[in-house]
């Protein structure tokens, strides 16, 4: 690592000579490689752009010049390059470099970025106010063509285009998002990389123009419009000229030469520009170029083979239970159909694509449009599941109102990564939807105890004549036994799982299992718990709940979701409109605060949310709860 040893700035960066950037972008690759095969991450998104985002540092004055990247699982070289080199084996672990882009992190992070589409958008901000300031200085938004599928991408492209302010917006093009590219802006940009250069032909055209005794030098102004007009009609990059950007392209995204004379030309336009790369997911890693959805992110991996590492399941994942019920409904009733953005590999849906590909729709970036497109379907008397994670699906919250709840409409929102995600931290965690989904009239909520309840519940919503969700974590199941058929549930009916005297514990979703370790061991202190899997946070159990307050009077609430409007407040409010005021409640679950990026078990841990946690807090309750006021008070 001899020349990625002596940058620690971007300012470092650009005292080498150019001829040195490609020597520095195959270390930059073999330091991703080296690390990420210890940790995983997201591997295949950060090796194709290595050589863009060089030349971006190189070609502007980082951090006076603003470079604002989407998502931020392609910004890894530029975690590298700016300082962050020596802690980037931290990164994803817990109190290390997050795997997005942090303001907090790093000057050069300008933006925070998970999601995708939001690059253009706060870029142009950035750009008006500087403009309205009056200072002078670029900026840059850095965009996969996946995150160009995204409503917001297209909407601020829109604005682009109208306020005509100088910025770059440089497009990463590999055909993939984490799963292969679908769609009609797919397909166009699929048309670009087999076109000519736009720029290089235009330039032919005018040439060709020159040439024209009749046409000439003095004429060229008044042919210019017959130029553009010849490369509209043969060159599909001209789209973006229509809205009102210049348009430099395609070109090679990994000869760093080529990047660095593009750039040299956007920067002499006074407006905005398109620079439209090709690049390759994977770049320089013989597995992750042969099979790019699966290396988009991965776990550890021998470099040699490309074998991941992986701990040995003892249980099926959810998701993958999820799947295979999902293929075992649609196989009993042809009205269903299943829906995802642009995440069929997360979210299982690639399997039931394979079994029913007719009646499975990939709508790539875009969960507003995947839920305005499920409601449209369900109008016609089909049961449409929106396979959505729980972070996602915030981004369509006016959809799931306006479109599905007002009309009442049969969809069922199936929503994965619920709870606290892992090392992808705060911007996917799915700690809100109980509180966002609450409110919606007629909608029913639901959270599985374990897989094998998960099948039940997503045949009960899908059965359900209304809106419902099914929530449900990452990673692996608790073991439990599946029964050989998919029966339906009482709507708001929880099962009390262990009898108990002294406390009542109510267990939402994957929390159930911890209320259960945790009453086995608080047994041994003579404390004696019931314990009930609520299954319902909407509706609640009231006749239940309602009785065990009074039989009780106490009663502790767990989840894995954050307090506010959550499970625990639905019972509270539930208890308050009933007049129960005999009962102390205790909930338990993630405070007001952003919850940081570690292992799901380090952060139940961390915040008392595991069965060692959940045990001690509900012992320190009741020994203290003859010194506690009731809730409630007539």
């Amino acid at each position: 690592m001899k020349l990625l040893s002596q940058i620690n700035s971007p300012a470092d960066l650009r005292q080498l000579p150019q001829s040195k950037l490609q020597p520095l972008a195959d270390e930059v690759r073999e330091y991703l490689i080296e690390v990420l095969s210890r940790i995983g991450g997201h591997t295949g998104a950060s090796l194709g752009p290595v050589e863009l985002i060089l030349a971006l540092h190189y070609a502007f004055e980082t951090p006076k010049d603003k470079l604002v990247f989407d998502i931020g699982h392609q910004a890894y070289a530029h975690k590298i390059i700016t300082g962050r080199r020596d802690q980037f084996p931290t990164i994803r672990q817990y109190n290390g470099l997050s795997g997005f882009l942090r303001r907090e992190e790093s000057e050069y992070d300008v933006f925070n970025a998970a999601h995708a589409g939001t690059s253009i958008s706060s870029a142009l901000g950035i750009a008006a106010a500087r403009d309205l300031k009056g200072e002078d200085f670029h900026v840059i938004a850095f965009i996969g063509d996946a995150g160009l599928t995204a409503g917001m991408a297209l909407e601020g492209i829109n604005q682009v285009g109208h306020l005509k302010n100088k910025m770059i917006i440089l497009l990463n093009d590999n055909e993939m998002s984490i799963s292969p590219n679908v769609g009609a802006l797919a397909g166009y940009l699929n048309r670009i990389r087999g076109a000519r250069p736009y720029n290089e032909f235009k330039h032919e055209v005018e040439e060709w123009l020159k040439s024209i005794p009749a046409v000439g030098e003095m004429m060229l102004s008044g042919a210019r419009a017959l130029k553009d007009t010849l490369a509209r009609a043969f060159i599909p990059g001209a789209l973006w000229e229509e809205l009102g950007l210049n348009y430099m392209g395609p070109i090679n995204g990994h000869d760093i030469n080529s990047i660095l004379l593009t750039l040299e030309e956007a920067k002499k336009v006074d407006g905005p520009v398109l620079v439209h790369a090709l690049t390759v997911k994977g770049k320089g890693y013989e597995p992750a170029e042969r099979d790019q959805a699966a290396w988009h992110g991965t776990s550890a991996f021998e470099i040699a083979t490309g074998k991941f590492i992986k701990e040995p399941a003892t249980a099926p994942n959810y998701t993958a239970v999820f799947a295979q019920a999902t293929i075992d409904l649609m196989k009993e009733d042809s009205r269903i159909v299943a829906i995802t953005a642009a995440m069929p590999d997360g979210t299982g849906l690639n399997k039931v694509m394979q079994a029913f590909p007719e009646r499975t729709f990939d709508v790539a970036i875009a969960e507003q449009h995947a839920v305005t497109f499920a409601a449209g379907m369900a109008t016609e008397g089909l049961k449409p599941i929106a396979a959505i994670y729980s972070s996602f699906l915030q981004r369509a919250f006016d959809q799931i109102f306006h479109d599905v709840v007002l009309m009442d409409l049969d969809v069922t929102f199936a929503l994965d990564r619920a709870g606290v995600a892992g090392a992808d931290g705060p911007t996917h965690h799915g700690l809100m939807d109980f509180a966002y989904l609450r409110p919606m009239p007629k909608f029913v909520i639901m959270a599985p105890k374990d897989e094998n309840e998960l099948r039940h519940m997503l045949k009960t919503a899908i059965h359900y004549e209304g809106p419902a969700s099914v929530r449900y974590p990452r990673g692996s199941g608790t073991g439990a036994p599946m029964d050989e058929e998919i029966h339906l549930l009482e709507i708001g009916k929880a099962e009390i799982l262990r009898e108990g005297t002294d406390v009542a514990i109510l267990g939402i979703g994957s929390q159930v299992h911890y209320c259960l370790k945790a009453a086995e061991r608080l047994a041994l202190e003579g404390i004696n718990a019931t314990v009930v899997n609520a299954r319902f946070v909407k509706p609640l159990d009231k006749e239940l709940i309602i009785a065990l307050a009074r039989s009780h009077g106490s009663i502790i609430t767990v989840e894995d979701h954050y307090l506010m409007g959550g499970f625990g407040s639905a019972v509270l409010e539930m208890l308050e409109e009933n007049r129960v005021s005999d009962a102390r409640v205790l909930r338990l679950g993630f405070p007001d605060k952003l919850i940081e990026h570690a292992s799901q078990s380090l952060l139940l841990a961390k915040y008392g949310l595991d069965a060692d946690g959940i045990y001690s807090r509900v012992k320190e309750f009741v020994a203290s709860r003859l010194s506690f006021e009731p809730v409630f008070s007539n």
